[in-house]
């Protein structure tokens, strides 16, 4: 199975196009963003199973009131998921102190965050951690493809 992971499409539609459009030749099943999504941007997803996490640039108030499609999840500040048996948590990244605690609670192989805008990747204890880079706003636009159960990870740059 192959999971779509992305970050901070900063609500530009056309760059949020190109990364789907990505996504889709590459076949992805299930798609994880990791905040600073953007209204214009959250109904490009319909049609598509996608599991969405608030970033500090979504409105708490309005955000979670957008992802209405059936085959969206909104998670608020964190999500968690079990696929093919691996369990995985997604959050924006920003509160460092609740990434941290999320990364060595032990409890899961795969911990997916943005905020940075930069592609990285690296193994703290048994945990991945990853950050797929942003779509927008970056000079080295980028997501990240998860194939699982390997948690074998493509850096896809747009």
């Amino acid at each position: 199975m192959k999971i779509g992971v992305l970050s901070d499409t900063h609500d530009e539609v056309h760059a949020a196009q190109r990364a789907l459009k990505t996504l889709d030749g590459l076949g992805v099943d299930l798609i994880i963003h990791c905040g600073d999504v953007g209204q214009n941007v959250v109904p490009l997803f319909n049609g598509l199973k996608a599991h969405f996490v608030r970033g500090n640039m979504d409105d708490p108030e309005t955000f979670g009131k957008l992802i209405d499609d059936p085959g969206h999840t909104f998670h608020d500040e964190i999500g968690s998921l079990e696929v093919e048996g691996r369990r995985i948590a997604f959050l924006h990244g920003n509160d460092v102190k609740l990434l941290r605690h999320t990364v060595h609670s032990g409890h899961f192989d795969l911990v997916c965050h943005g905020h940075t805008h930069a592609f990285a990747m690296a193994k703290e204890g048994s945990t991945l951690v990853l950050n797929p880079g942003a779509v927008s706003r970056s000079s080295q636009p980028s997501l990240a493809v998860v194939e699982l159960p390997s948690l074998e990870v493509r850096q896809i740059p747009l």
